[in-house]
């Protein structure tokens, strides 16, 4: 038979699981309705009217949002399907998926940077093998297919990019280890994939985001 004191002490410890478990559930929630209301604000974007020069206008998921989406991406093998936000902020990156603001926007040429949060958005980022479809839709409203060529860890305080040939290219990048319960470090997670359709697809060997102690994620 428990003591009072072990008896106490065994509450606090079931109360405080409780409460730990209720915080990463409120985590994956917010994550979950987001996604829905952003996915509702993408529908409307695409709805409103462009002409040329004249950009759509992007709708806000919630009123006091600071972000807007800017494009869709989808895993099809496994089942992902998430609408991605403007501007890599921590803000931003609590809601899905963010393109990094002076890299090539979703489906145009060039190398285009998404990032997400290894324990939410990207953390099937893991799953990616070599061959994998990803496609993109942009804002013109048109999908584009890439496929995973790469993956590798880098080191994020030596990171660089190395010029390629303009070939539309995407990067998906998330922090590393997956299964690191500390927040923040130096290592990234980068996921690199070659456009299949699109602009300039006829190019090869697109730029690389690299580190002069990379390792390939043994794809």
């Amino acid at each position: 038979m428990l003591s009072r004191r072990s008896f106490w002490v065994t509450l606090l410890l079931i109360l405080l699981g409780g409460w730990l478990l209720g915080q990463a559930g409120v985590i994956h929630a917010k994550a979950w309705l987001a996604q829905i209301l952003l996915e509702q604000a993408w529908q409307r974007s695409l709805a409103a009217p462009a002409s040329a020069g004249v950009e759509r206008s992007w709708q806000r998921p919630w009123p006091w949002a600071d972000s807007h989406p800017v494009g869709r991406l989808r895993v099809p093998a496994l089942g992902v399907d998430q609408i991605v936000l403007a501007g890599a902020s921590g803000r931003s990156m609590a809601f899905g998926p963010s393109h990094l603001d002076g890299s090539a926007p979703p489906g145009a040429a060039g190398h285009g940077l998404l990032f997400g949060h290894r324990d939410t958005h990207f953390r099937y980022l893991k799953d990616l093998k070599t061959g994998a479809r990803i496609a993109l839709q942009g804002r013109d409203a048109v999908w584009r297919d890439y496929e995973v060529v790469d993956a590798r860890v880098v080191d994020a305080r030596r990171a660089r990019l190395l010029p390629g040939d303009g070939r539309a290219r995407l990067s998906l990048v998330t922090c590393y280890p997956f299964d690191s319960h500390d927040p923040g470090g130096p290592l990234r997670y980068v996921v690199h994939a070659v456009a299949l359709s699109g602009p300039d697809v006829e190019d090869v060997e697109p730029d690389l985001l690299v580190a002069d102690d990379v390792e390939t994620a043994g794809l």
